[in-house]
């Protein structure tokens, strides 16, 4: 087997990853590569290699770092069967047609605003030719995508149907077996499962994201939370919370629902503003298999956990513009998490100037995004090709992140095996994050530990 290691190589965005076996070649995640907009706009639309002579594409799950360029691989000329789980199917139905829409509505404004043509990296019509090659696979259900190749997806526990995949081959009667984490999630977070073990293995290609950094108290989250709001309704300002609509949107309102449970929330409006989330919001409700068992007890007594009085969602893009025109202190969730693209670039663009305005940031945000720039403490930021003063509060919550943290990833590389284990490679994490955790993970015993660069090949 050969494995080419060209998106997600040293960062943590664009996951790509090519198996070549047999004589067929297997593509592991096809996701956007997000950063500077130009450079990223340049990889995106240039599919390193030939689509038509890719054979299948197994997918960890629908985040769009992992699942967003899947429409250009199929403008390309890929034609073959992309594998994922069923919520992972259903999620992507959603996501990518919201990214398409995304940025055909961002040419749009460019073009009518600033007089600038940039052609959309995909449309709906190209979204719509690639989930026509989705085919659903159930957890634990041995699949064969190309002769003599077979895979297995395992509950990831880091977003509705993410996957850690099992890979299993023949070489000379010797059946070889090799792990890819995709995003691993968390022990003991809501609404999700926690990531299966799967036992021994003689490869692993693990995400990285988290090295050398460990995520807050998870019991603190809702206190922090609540202290934050009750400083928004203070100040009768707005709480403007990027967040990604998969995902993030519904664990921050499982929390907020929570609160409200509690007899805590304090009188506040509360705007999903995205047809996004709301349409994943649908998609959960959907996939009760993937609950933990908490949140199937908490089913019994609250039949909706995305909602209590005082939210609503919103899909009207003239409902949206009414909310920042209102004076009241309100909570705004809208994408995107990174703050490239969407309706919470509007509401920036409302209210980053102002004092009495919060930005609450839920996790990680790539170098180079917008996101990063404001979390960073940038004082002065480009919003739609004109520039505002950053005048709001800027705080942070790290405990929601859908990620194992330094020491989850180390507990599940290392409940197996280790002696076993003839090779580990880390990517899908920036390069001192890595190796950081290259370093915890030879204490542990693992004797080769790869950090492979975009480009690397490397035959196992």
């Amino acid at each position: 087997m050969n494995i080419e290691f060209y998106g997600a190589a040293q960062t943590v965005t664009g996951s790509q990853h090519l198996l070549t076996i047999h004589g067929y070649k297997i593509l592991l995640d096809c996701g956007l590569y997000q950063g500077r907009r130009e450079e990223a706009s340049r990889i995106n639309r240039n599919i390193h290699w030939d689509a038509k002579s890719i054979d299948a594409l197994v997918l960890s799950h629908a985040h769009i770092d992992h699942a967003g360029n899947i429409p250009t691989l199929v403008k390309n000329g890929f034609s073959g069967t992309i594998y994922s789980t069923f919520a992972t199917r259903d999620l992507c139905s959603v996501m990518l047609a919201d990214s398409a829409m995304i940025q055909m509505k961002d040419a749009k404004h460019l073009l009518e605003h600033k007089g600038e043509f940039i052609e959309p990296l995909y449309t709906i019509d190209d979204v719509a030719d690639a989930l026509s090659l989705f085919n659903g696979i159930a957890y634990e259900k041995r699949f064969e995508p190309v002769p003599g190749v077979f895979f297995t997806f395992y509950d990831a526990g880091h977003l509705l149907g993410s996957a850690i995949v099992l890979i299993e081959w023949q070489e000379n009667g010797i059946t070889k077996k090799m792990m890819f984490t995709g995003d691993l999630g968390r022990a003991n977070r809501p609404i999700l499962r926690d990531p299966v073990h799967i036992g021994d293995v003689d490869y692993i290609i693990s995400e990285s994201t988290y090295g050398g950094r460990y995520h807050e108290n998870e019991g603190d989250i809702e206190a922090e939370l609540l202290d934050i709001i009750h400083d928004v309704v203070e100040k009768r300002g707005k709480l403007i919370i990027p967040a990604f609509s998969v995902g993030k949107t519904q664990e921050l309102v499982w929390y907020m629902n929570n609160i409200y449970n509690r007899g805590l929330m304090p009188k506040i409006d509360v705007f999903v503003d995205s047809p996004l989330a709301i349409n994943a919001t649908g998609v959960f409700r959907l996939h009760p298999e993937c609950f933990d068992e908490q949140t199937r007890k908490i089913l019994y007594r609250d039949d909706d956990l995305f909602a209590f009085p005082g939210i609503k969602y919103v899909k009207d893009v003239i409902e949206s513009k009414k909310i920042n025109r209102s004076g009241k202190p309100a909570i705004i969730i809208a994408g995107s998490g990174m703050c490239e693209s969407g309706r919470v670039v509007h509401h920036l663009i409302h209210s980053i100037r102002k004092p009495n305005t919060t930005i609450l940031f839920l996790g990680y945000n790539a170098p180079y995004t917008l996101g990063r720039k404001i979390a960073d403490g940038e004082k002065r930021v480009r919003l739609m090709g004109d520039y505002y003063t950053v005048n709001a509060s800027v705080r942070q919550i790290h405990g929601l992140s859908g990620h194992a943290d330094h020491r989850g990833l180390i507990e599940y590389l290392s409940n197996r095996n280790i002696s076993a284990v003839k090779k580990v490679f880390l990517v899908h994490g920036e390069i001192e994050s890595q190796k950081i955790l290259k370093q915890s993970l030879v204490e542990k015993g693992f004797a080769d530990i790869m950090i492979p660069a975009k480009g690397d090949i490397v035959t196992i």
